[in-house]
């Protein structure tokens, strides 16, 4: 079956997107960005439903950039001036880096993780007497607040924006031979606008464990699996199985 198609589930945004560019002028493809999600920002009201103060903590765990913007957001709404004691535990460098958009960078004041959630254990442990606050989404991965419970700390999390699926009604007669997910979510968003949505020829392709075991519960085949050992990369995973078919 040869490819001529592809429809990522993302925003086209900026230098991220540059493999697709490359990949869709190299091979002659179409490729389509479209976001399947969006995020709706929780209110100051809203996280005093969730009885949270933002002073009772004194460390910030941050797993991903738009947390950083919901909390800093959120802060600013609800008069909350971050002291400059606070800490940072951010889950990968990437991550590190955009906290510098808000804060000035105090190498003593924040720890940075490798890659996984796990990476950043041992900080936790190094500080288990401060009080520690995890802005996130209403998703998160249940595998964190286990870990998180098993360290003996104080932490609360703080859900801080929610994810909904995006209106995809224009897309009904819309076919494309790859559909390309990198969460959950636009998993569920793609059956929540295609409730009969039948996969026949179109081939799917996730990024990371998760995606794959959403894509698996809704039903389902999956041809390109990301990340491996060969393809780190979704664009490079694309490529090779494009030149095989």
């Amino acid at each position: 079956m040869k490819i001529n198609s592809i429809l990522i589930s993302q925003p086209l945004s900026g230098c991220s997107n540059a493999p697709y560019i490359k990949l869709s002028k190299n091979k002659n493809i179409n490729i389509d960005f479209r976001s399947f999600i969006e995020v709706k920002g929780a209110s100051s009201n809203d996280i005093r439903k969730q009885k949270i103060n933002f002073s009772d903590f004194t460390v910030v765990l941050f797993i991903s950039k738009k947390s950083i913007d919901h909390y800093f957001r959120l802060a600013k709404s609800m008069r909350f001036k971050v002291p400059i004691s606070m800490r940072y535990i951010c889950q990968t460098k990437t991550i590190a880096y955009y906290l510098q958009k808000y804060i000035i960078f105090r190498k003593r004041k924040i720890h940075i993780g490798n890659k996984s959630f796990k990476d950043i254990l041992p900080y936790i442990q190094k500080h288990f007497r401060e009080k520690f606050i995890l802005p996130s989404s209403d998703i998160l991965k249940p595998e964190i607040p286990d870990m998180l419970n098993k360290q003996n700390i104080f932490w609360k999390r703080a859900i801080l924006y929610k994810t909904t699926s995006s209106d995809l009604s224009d897309l009904k007669h819309v076919y494309y031979d790859i559909l390309v997910f990198f969460s959950p979510a636009e998993i569920k968003s793609l059956f929540d606008n295609f409730p009969n949505f039948d996969q026949n020829n179109i081939k799917i392709a996730t990024f990371g464990e998760n995606t794959l075991n959403a894509a698996y519960k809704a039903g389902l085949k999956i041809d390109i699996k990301v990340p491996t050992p060969k393809f780190p990369s979704m664009a490079m995973a694309l490529e090779e199985y494009i030149i095989k078919n």
